[in-house]
């Protein structure tokens, strides 16, 4: 469920008419809804009433300060992947103790920087990390919290370039390996061990391999406890998937989730942490663009928005499916002919749906692609020095822009020449 819907004939967000947005900020741009942001986490922790646990959003996914302040005044936690992230979530205000470090590729300033701030534990996916926490943090005369990423070489059933949980990815310690790096961990200085961590894929909508890799992490906390260990929390990571395609089977409900975690891990008496990220701001952003031409292609027809694959990378990075919405519901409702829908970088592969039905659109239409609100800005770039999108965000009848355009000579001031080009 999101918050964008037609009123008088226009797509809004929340209250606020989008063709009205789109004369003062300029399309493209971003749009996130605050009532969709607050509705998903709100739908998620009350699957978890009564337990005790953390929802630590997952940064990675929409990392906007203003999101971060939405979700952190409900109560989020934030899980951060580098020393970048952790600043956002403290500049949101996000309570240190309530943030964890994840990635395999933690630098020894990110670690000396997160351990100043006190956060709550990290996520070590590596024996030469774990020993490097340790020279960190003893060199400072503190102790690291820590929970090893554990492989469980779990398929996901999803796109296999986020596929994070199977023998061979990058992540994680292989599960036979485990016992004998907590046993490692505890005689090492500066690290403290107090949990396990999992975290298998993206975009899942199938139960049944999360619930394999929870009862293998439940059989896990009791070998290590067998050993002396004091496992304190575990974290289940995320993963959820959304629905992305209207015609898709949708994914489970937190409350069935919630019912899977509970069956596994609630005998185990051990606080759950969770890193839920797409599944709370996919749906609440939407990229909103106009079009420019429409051509015939060889008797192809070819649609040409202001958008790009540099403003949203997914359809070509992931052959990620986006709902296309004109903004006029009138459009909405003709006769749909298929057309590609197409931005105006020099690459092929800048095309955001191949073949989909679409109604007529004329030059100066306005569509929007839906469920963009995760994955989507955090991965834009300024790719053939396009200037990078503007986000926005609508609360009720208000909206603020929470990232503003920047303009060609802010763009050409980020870089500079040497002296020896420089000329005069």
């Amino acid at each position: 469920m999101h918050h964008f819907d037609y009123k008088n004939g226009v797509l809004h967000a929340e209250t606020v008419s989008l063709p009205q947005l789109s004369e003062e900020v300029g399309t493209p741009f971003y749009c996130y809804s605050t009532a969709t942001l607050q509705r998903h986490y709100r739908v998620f922790t009350e699957a978890f009433a009564g337990t005790d646990s953390l929802v630590c959003y997952s940064i990675k996914a929409n990392s906007n300060i203003a999101v971060l302040r939405t979700l952190g005044a409900m109560g989020a936690g934030m899980d951060v992947v580098s020393e970048g992230e952790l600043r956002r979530a403290l500049a949101a205000g996000i309570p240190a103790k309530h943030i964890v470090f994840s990635g395999v590729g933690k630098t020894d300033t990110e670690m000396a920087f997160a351990l100043d701030q006190g956060i709550f534990a990290f996520n070590v996916e590596s024996e030469p990390e774990l020993r490097v926490l340790s020279e960190v943090a003893a060199a400072k005369g503190t102790t690291a919290c820590i929970a090893f990423r554990v492989n469980p070489d779990v398929d996901a059933k999803t796109h296999h370039k986020i596929s994070t949980g199977k023998a061979g990815d990058k992540f994680g310690v292989a599960w036979d390996d485990a016992p004998h790096l907590y046993d490692l961990a505890r005689d090492l200085p500066g690290v403290e061990v107090r949990g396990v961590h999992m975290h298998i894929g993206s975009q899942i909508t199938d139960l049944g391999p999360l619930d394999n890799a929870f009862a293998l992490m439940a059989e896990l906390v009791g070998i290590l406890r067998g050993k002396g260990h004091r496992i304190e929390f575990v974290n289940t990571g995320g993963g959820l998937g959304v629905p992305y395609h209207d015609d898709t089977e949708p994914p489970p409900p937190p409350e069935l989730y919630a019912e899977t975690v509970r069956h596994k891990l609630a005998s185990l008496d051990c606080r759950i942490l969770f890193e839920p990220g797409r599944m709370i701001a996919a749906n609440a952003g939407i990229l909103v663009t106009r079009v420019i031409y429409e051509k015939n292609a060889s008797g192809r027809r070819v649609v040409i928005v202001d958008a790009a694959m540099n403003d949203l990378i997914r359809p070509t990075l992931y052959d990620a499916w986006h709902e296309i919405w004109p903004v006029s519901e009138a459009a909405r409702k003709k006769e749909k002919t298929p057309a590609d829908l197409v931005g105006p970088i020099c690459e092929t592969s800048d095309r955001f749906a191949k073949d989909r039905p679409l109604p007529p659109l004329e030059r100066g239409d306005l569509v929007a692609l839906m469920t963009a609100g995760a994955y989507g800005a955090v991965q834009s770039s300024s790719y053939n020095s396009r200037l990078l999108v503007p986000e926005v965000l609508v609360n009720g009848g208000e909206w603020a822009i929470v990232r503003a355009r920047p303009d060609y000579d802010e763009m050409l001031k980020a870089e500079s020449l040497p002296s020896w080009l420089d000329g005069k």
